[in-house]
């Protein structure tokens, strides 16, 4: 009897399903030579900071860095901390099916990727009394076929020992960052601060570019330009020579010196060309078209593929790769057969832009399975991203060609400059009548060579634009290879086109930021926190983002795009068995105590002076109205003497800035602070203010002169109150 152990209960039913296994048990389905069980996702969990080094649970700075020796798990438990009742019955219901007598083979059903196989492994591992033979079934679709040959022929389970390793290393550094540092800064700031590996290095990106718009300052320039007719045809000459704002008369200078000089057409070429379409999606891909043509945000993109793949029409979504396996030549020829019964015109082709293994790493490309949904089984939104999938593996073995004719002018300005026209024109429709073209034909003037060209090179006063917000494709791009030129990953490249060796070896040497399997979830958290807000397909960052950010900035946590690549390329190196598990959680654990180590954070030091907002319970001084000793509290600098009747106390965050503990002492010594940066007004503009007592208040002093020492009389041209 074989024991299949799914990641999750819609998988377990699809494989009972297409092995005939059909009575149902409670938590399992039963067949003649099968068991089939579940977990629901992640069953258990690491365990917390106060199970290594005792305490109530109370976040404290005195636990603080925790780091294991070794990891321990425990069942998952909510949100009250306790395991739920559901969870602790479905993982005894695996011990107890594991552990029959009759079952004498384990077969992992986790999803396809490092998280599904760790998350069964987990289960395997605590259940399991006396050793069995174990195998893993990996599952590139959900169709019956699919299902009934993996389990025909089942990996062994030590072939994806590496994988596992990968899965744990991640788990065990995430956890690092995400306990330790969480708890750092909420602990420093008094506000919870998610703080993770790659959430960070996410939200850092968009607050810098929405910091970039915000404060960018236009610039005037000149460009030198000329629109003439010639012939009745009109010609757009455009230099790429710019001049400053206060070079106007150097721009008019060399518009006259063009306009004396003359232009004619020196070269023309035109030629017919087969236009290749598109390559197959990987995740991101496809979530940068939804994104972009139908607003879809990526959760809800995630969600409806997922849903397809359960449902047998998909393949496994969750891949970084545009590219197929040589080894599916005979699945693709089954799919096309399929698709071309519907009356499509699909042939075979084999080529370097569709089949390349160096460019996949565990999962091909998204396509289409043999299995097609019948009319009206899908609903408005899993028809829309099913037919965009479906539509690109059409156009991409499409039989007709796409032909275009492509043009080319050159028109030189002797001893001067060098332009170049260019221009497209769709000939046969090929693939574009099943996939999107975007394309429109741009017709070159009508001029042959030798003609000369009329101009009127006049200086046109122009000015410099900010950076674009990112949008869901933009961010992708950026999150799949962070090192590169935003231009370069933003340009299309249609079929045999333009060279991705650059994206695909970031991917494979893991510096991408996130995993197509984690991304989706990272951003939808950093949405439910407040952290950034996402109207249609542009993301924006928003004040508790910005907070987030610059806290960071200020207790010296330097959570980057490097960092984070860095510790990529460590899972990889475990991945490839270059690097054990352990030495890829040191390189973390030693980031993380260098952050306990940082200037202002050592006992004895004075946090003020960095901007430290110090620990807590540290007195900050004396409370103006009763005497007793202000302290350092987790969410205000409060007085002691609360509990006797006196409220005074001072607010530890401002304006979305916190207010260093040095500056609340000067408040209590001399009932000023100097000039701060950093705040934010509800505008989402920054300003720098003094803070001062008044009475019990605490109140914002603007000073013409930008402020001056702490025992000066505050100068007030505006003044905002806030308790």
């Amino acid at each position: 009897m074989q024991l299949i152990i799914a990641e999750k209960p819609s998988l377990a039913r699809n494989i009972a399903s297409a092995i005939g296994a059909s009575t149902k048990r409670r938590g399992y389905i039963e067949g003649k030579d099968h068991l089939v069980t579940w977990a629901f996702g992640h069953l258990f969990s690491l365990v917390d900071i106060e199970e290594y080094v005792g305490g109530s649970g109370r976040w404290t700075m005195e636990n603080l860095p925790c780091i294991p020796q070794s990891f321990r798990f425990e069942l998952r438990r909510g949100e009250d901390k306790k395991v739920d009742s559901g969870v602790r019955e479905q993982f005894e219901l695996i011990k107890t099916l594991v552990n029959r007598p009759d079952v004498t083979e384990i077969i992992n059903a986790g999803d396809a990727d490092r998280e599904g196989e760790i998350i069964v492994r987990l289960c395997i591992d605590r259940a399991l009394e006396a050793p069995k033979p174990q195998k893993r079934l990996w599952l590139p679709d959900q169709t019956p076929e699919t299902v009934r040959a993996a389990l025909a022929a089942p990996g062994d389970a030590s072939e994806y020992d590496r994988l596992a390793d990968e899965g744990y290393a991640r788990t065990y550094i995430d956890w690092l960052y995400g306990t330790n540092l969480t708890r750092y800064a909420t602990l420093k700031t008094g506000k919870l601060l998610r703080v993770g590996r790659v959430i960070v290095p996410i939200v850092r990106a968009i607050c810098e570019r929405d910091r970039a718009i915000r404060d960018f300052v236009p610039e005037l320039y000149y460009a030198v330009e000329s629109k003439r007719k010639t012939g009745g045809e009109t010609v757009e000459l455009l230099s790429k020579k710019k001049f400053a704002s206060n070079e106007k008369e150097k721009a008019a200078a060399l518009c006259d010196a063009y306009n004396r000089a003359g232009a004619r057409v020196t070269r023309k070429t035109s030629k017919k060309e087969t236009l290749f379409p598109p390559k197959l999606f990987s995740l991101s891909t496809l979530q940068n078209l939804l994104g972009k043509k139908y607003k879809m945000s990526m959760s809800e993109s995630l969600e409806t593929v997922q849903k397809l793949y359960e449902m047998g029409y998909l393949t496994y979504p969750r891949t970084n790769s545009e590219y197929l396996a040589t080894k599916e030549e005979g699945k693709v020829k089954q799919i096309l057969s399929s698709i071309a019964g519907l009356g499509y015109p699909v042939s075979f082709r084999f080529s370097k832009s569709i089949f390349d293994d160096s460019k996949i790493e565990s999962h091909s490309a998204l396509t289409p399975t043999y299995k097609i949904p019948p009319k009206g089984a899908l609903g408005e939104r899993e028809l829309t991203v099913y037919s965009t999938v479906f539509r690109r593996f059409v156009a991409v073995f499409c039989s007709e060609e796409c032909k275009v004719e492509r043009s080319e002018l050159t028109i030189e300005i002797p001893g001067h400059e060098t332009f170049t026209l260019k221009g497209t024109v769709l000939l046969e429709a090929g693939w574009t009548k099943y996939d999107e073209y975007n394309k429109k034909d741009k017709l070159l003037p009508r001029l042959e060579i030798g003609d000369e060209i009329a101009l009127g090179f006049s200086p046109t006063e122009k000015k410099t634009t900010p950076p674009k917000h990112y949008t869901i494709e933009t961010l992708n791009n950026y999150l799949k290879n962070p090192f590169r030129e935003e231009k370069a990953a933003a340009e299309e490249r249609v079929g045999d086109e333009g060279d991705d060796s650059e994206d695909y070896r970031a991917v494979l040497e893991g510096l991408e930021l996130g995993t197509e399997a984690t991304r989706t979830g990272i951003i939808d958290n950093a949405r439910k926190s407040k952290y950034i807000a996402l109207n249609k397909d542009v993301y924006s960052i928003l004040p508790d983002g910005e907070y987030l950010i610059s806290s960071l900035e200020r207790l010296q946590i330097n959570m980057d795009k490097f960092k984070t690549a860095e510790l990529g390329r460590a899972l990889k190196s475990v991945y490839r068995g270059k690097m054990t598990v352990e030495e890829s959680v040191e390189i973390a654990a030693k980031e993380i105590r260098a952050v306990f180590l940082a200037k202002g954070d050592a006992i004895g030091q004075a946090p003020g002076e960095s901007g430290q907002t110090g620990r807590l319970g540290e007195i900050v001084g004396d409370c103006p109205l009763c005497g007793k000793h202000v302290v350092r509290g987790r969410f205000r600098y409060g007085c002691m003497g609360y509990s006797e009747g006196c409220s005074f106390s001072i607010p530890m965050n401002l304006c979305h800035r916190d207010v260093p503990l040095g500056a609340a002492r000067d408040l209590l010594t001399v009932g000023r602070t100097l000039p701060i940066s950093g705040f934010v007004s509800k505008n989402g503009k920054p300003f720098t203010a003094s803070l001062a007592l008044e009475g019990e208040k605490v109140v914002f002093v603007f000073s013409d002169t930008g402020g001056g020492s702490p025992k000066d009389p505050p100068k007030k041209t505006k003044r905002q109150t806030k308790k």
